[in-house]
C-alpha cells in the first residue's frame, strides 16, 4: 500500500493506495493550528488510522504547502508558517520508524494528474494551482522534477509577461515583489482586480457565478484574466514546451478557461515560423484535472511509484 498525505492550513488527508491506485482507506482531520508538534502527531495518528483501515502497513508519501530546503532538509516557503524552518521529514521519519517521501503540493497534484489523471501517458506534463496560491510542478516521463533549489515548476512567483501599462508596477505580493503571476490568477487576485476596476468585494467563485449570468463587470474581469492566464501560460510553453496542462485548484471550474485561454495563447507563443502570432496551431493542451481535490493526496501516494 502507498500512504499519501495531504497537510493542508485547515485539514490534513490521508489515502491509502492499492497498486493500480484503487482506494484503499481514506481518513481527515483537522490540521493543529500554528503548532508544529501537534501537527506532526496527527499525521503519525493519521498513518496509524489508514493503516488500521486497510489493514497492511503503508509507504508514506507527504504533500506540503512549501518545500524541502536540499542541504539542510527543512521546510522552506510554507504558507503554514510553523512548518518553515522544521526538519518535517526527518522528523515524520523517526516517529514513523521508516522511510518518508515529501514533495510540495503542486508537484504531488502534477505527479497524480500525470501518473493516472488527465495527462496519463503524456511525456511533459505542466500542473498548475490556481486558488488561494498559484503553483505548478513539472513532470518528464513519469518522473518529479524538483531541481537543486526545489523550486522546479513555481511560476507564479515570476512577473506577468507582456504586462501592460494599467498592469505595472502591479500588485505587491508576498514574496516582497510587485506584480507576480500569483498577485493576478490566484483566487484573491482576481477579486483584488475586479474591486479595481470598480466592482464590489467579491470572491472569485462569486465572480465566476456572475460571469455566467452576463454580469458586464464580471465578463469584463474574467476576460482579463483569461488573456492573463494565456500570456502565463505562454511563457510556461515556449520555455518548457509541455504536451499538456492540466489546471486544479479553485479556479480550475472556470469552464470558460479551457476554450478561452488556448484560443488566446495563440497570439504570445513563440510560433514554429519564428514568429510571435497565431499563425500556426500550438499543440499543447489544457486540460481540467481527473481527480479534482484528491490529486495532492494520490500525489504524494505515487511518490513511491
Amino acid at each position: 500500500m502507498r500512504i499519501g498525505i495531504d497537510l493542508g492550513g485547515t485539514k490534513i488527508e490521508g489515502v491509502g493506495l492499492g497498486e493500480s491506485g484503487q482506494v484503499l482507506a481514506r481518513v481527515r482531520v483537522p490540521t493543529p493550528a500554528g503548532d508544529y508538534p501537534a501537527t506532526l502527531a496527527a499525521i503519525v495518528k493519521l498513518v496509524a488510522a489508514l493503516e488500521s483501515k486497510a489493514g497492511q502497513i503503508g509507504r508514506v508519501g507527504l504533500a506540503i504547502p512549501g518545500a524541502l530546503e536540499p542541504i539542510s532538509g527543512q521546510v522552506k516557503n510554507a504558507n503554514s508558517v510553523c512548518l518553515n524552518g522544521q526538519p518535517l521529514r526527518d522528523d515524520l521519519a523517526q516517529a514513523l520508524r521508516r522511510e518518508v517521501r515529501l514533495a510540495n503540493d503542486a508537484d504531488c497534484f502534477a505527479l497524480s494528474e500525470a501518473t493516472d489523471g488527465a495527462g496519463a501517458g503524456a511525456t511533459v506534463v505542466f500542473g498548475v494551482i490556481v486558488g488561494t496560491g498559484t503553483g505548478g510542478g513539472v513532470v518528464v516521463n513519469g518522473r518529479l522534477l524538483s531541481g537543486p533549489n526545489a523550486i522546479a515548476g513555481e511560476w507564479g512567483h515570476n512577473p506577468l509577461p507582456w504586462p501592460r501599462a494599467d498592469e505595472l508596477p502591479g500588485p505587491v505580493c508576498y514574496c516582497g515583489k510587485h506584480g507576480c503571476i500569483e498577485t493576478f490568477l490566484s483566487g484573491p487576485g482576481l477579486a483584488a482586480d475586479f474591486v479595481r476596476a470598480g466592482g464590489r468585494q467579491l470572491d472569485a467563485a462569486a465572480i465566476g457565478l456572475l460571469a455566467r449570468r452576463r454580469e458586464p463587470e464580471a465578463l469584463a474581469c474574467v476576460a482579463r484574466y483569461v488573456d492573463r492566464m494565456a500570456r502565463s501560460l505562454a511563457a510556461v510553453i515556449n520555455l518548457l514546451d509541455p504536451d499538456v496542462i492540466v489546471l486544479g485548484g479553485g479556479l480550475s471550474q472556470l469552464d470558460i478557461l479551457y476554450e478561452a485561454v488556448p484560443a488566446r495563447w495563440g497570439r504570445y507563443v513563440f510560433s514554429a515560423t519564428g514568429s510571435a502570432g497565431d499563425d500556426e496551431p500550438v499543440r499543447t493542451r489544457l486540460l481540467a484535472p481527473r481527480f479534482g481535490d484528491a490529486s495532492g493526496v494520490r500525489g504524494a501516494a505515487w511518490l513511491w511509484d
